[in-house]
């Protein structure tokens, strides 16, 4: 078996990557934003403002942005480690941060009443990472 044998995943782990790497792109931003102290670019009127500085913005005094950085990160080097195990722990971080994600969207609507889109669109990078992660998982060779 060559050290340079191809994923049989074809396009899955490559495309987790890349999301990946998005959500570490907003959830960097966010995480910068955060301790710089500085406003969030926002296209909704203070929507994003609201959200950032809401009691949920924070769990456990950490910045939500920090868990999501931590998360996309842990799930990229994850894909760099081949085994079941570590598809079932990047599919298992990816549904924790898809739930985390969802229940957060769901204060945001209802508790909050503002809509940031950088939540959302970290909602949704978390989403699809959950449903790749899952099938990259069920596709799995258990022999590699």
């Amino acid at each position: 078996m060559s050290a340079l044998r191809r994923e049989p995943d074809g396009w899955l782990t490559p495309a987790i990557a890349i999301l990946c790497l998005i959500g570490i792109g907003v959830a960097g931003y966010l995480t910068y934003v955060h301790y710089a102290g500085i406003k969030v670019l926002c296209i909704s009127s203070g929507g994003c403002e609201t959200v950032q500085s809401s009691s949920y913005a924070k769990l456990a005094g950490i910045p939500v942005a920090v868990l999501g950085l931590l998360g996309y990160i842990t799930i990229l080097i994850l894909l760099l480690i081949r085994g079941e195990t570590a598809r079932m722990a990047a599919c298992a971080v990816a549904i924790i941060g898809f739930l985390f994600s969802a229940y957060l969207t769901y204060r945001e609507l209802f508790t909050i009443k503002a809509i940031c889109q950088w939540c959302v669109s970290s909602a949704v990078l978390m989403t699809i990472l959950a449903v790749l992660t899952t099938v990259r998982l069920l596709r799995a060779d258990p022999s590699g």
